[in-house]
């Protein structure tokens, strides 16, 4: 009796630490959310870890940055992406339902930027100038759909009501630059991460189609370059960060751990977009 409940506890321990295995950073399988806007650079770094963890499995999904964080608090997706704070009612409902805080991980500077086609005359445009194209009835600034990453930072940004907002759109960043010859006069609002990788032939494509307006604003003129995101003197710089409703070092804390490391800052480095961790010794990525 004593040697069959001896078996037993050792059964149950073994399980456990095999589960435990299974689930952690190397070994383990999530769902991660990402906004189309941030997908390039989130697929760049999912991809870099499950080579260096060969046994882990990240699969990517898009979705509108709110439907992921619902996502994130119901449970049904592991990490997510997030480009603007966390309001206090949704702090609070991620405390409630993960018993956990809502911790970010910054990992990256991307922007909104306004894009026109190439023989456009125009060369820049205000802060000001996009709030009254935002409420006026004329529709001219064109962004890829209702209540997606972009259209809620610039309402945060702006302190606009979404509801009230005034715009055109289209299905995503991509169809905005393929399109934007077939509406005069309209201005394209996309994600710099969805030109910036400098040796994509897609991004280079897609960059070949468009010129990037500066902004200005009461400070002076701004172009959406590495120096004003680091600095964040391009007004409509945005920090990107993760976050994760995982309690313990599984795939999704292994992956921002990584992400956030010197080889996961190379690698956002290497997608065009300013990093939010400065290192001054390089690394090679393995």
């Amino acid at each position: 009796m004593k040697n069959s409940l001896f078996l037993l506890v050792l059964l149950i321990i073994l399980g456990s630490c095999n589960n435990d295995k299974k689930n952690d950073y190397a070994t383990g399988s999530v769902i991660m959310a990402t906004d189309p806007s941030f997908y390039n650079v989130t697929d760049a770094l999912s991809y870099r870890y499950m080579k260096v963890y060969p046994d882990a499995k990240i699969e990517l999904k898009q979705m509108k940055e709110k439907e992921a964080l619902k996502a994130l608090i119901d449970n049904k997706v592991s990490t997510i992406v997030m480009s603007r704070e966390l309001t206090e009612t949704e702090k609070q409902s991620f405390l409630s339902n993960i018993k956990l805080k809502a911790v970010p991980a910054y990992f990256a500077a991307d922007a909104l930027v306004f894009v026109v086609p190439k023989e456009s005359s125009i060369e820049k445009i205000s802060v000001d100038d996009v709030a009254k194209m935002l409420t006026d009835e004329k529709r001219t600034l064109i962004f890829d759909g209702a209540n997606t990453s972009n259209t809620d930072y610039i309402a945060e940004k702006l302190k606009i009501d979404p509801a009230k907002m005034q715009y055109s759109s289209l299905k995503s960043n991509e169809e905005i630059i393929e399109n934007l010859t077939k509406f005069p006069g309209h201005i394209g609002v996309i994600s710099l991460n969805t030109i910036s990788r400098p040796y994509d032939e897609k991004a280079k494509e897609l960059r070949s189609k468009i010129k990037i307006l500066n902004i200005t604003d009461a400070k002076g003129e701004f172009a959406p370059s590495r120096e004003n995101l680091r600095y964040q003197k391009y007004p409509f710089t945005r920090i990107l960060y993760f976050l994760t409703n995982e309690g313990n070092f599984g795939v999704g804390n292994g992956f921002i751990r990584y992400s956030c490391s010197q080889v996961g800052q190379l690698i956002v480095d290497k997608n065009g977009l300013q990093p939010y961790l400065l290192y001054k010794r390089m690394v090679e990525i393995k």
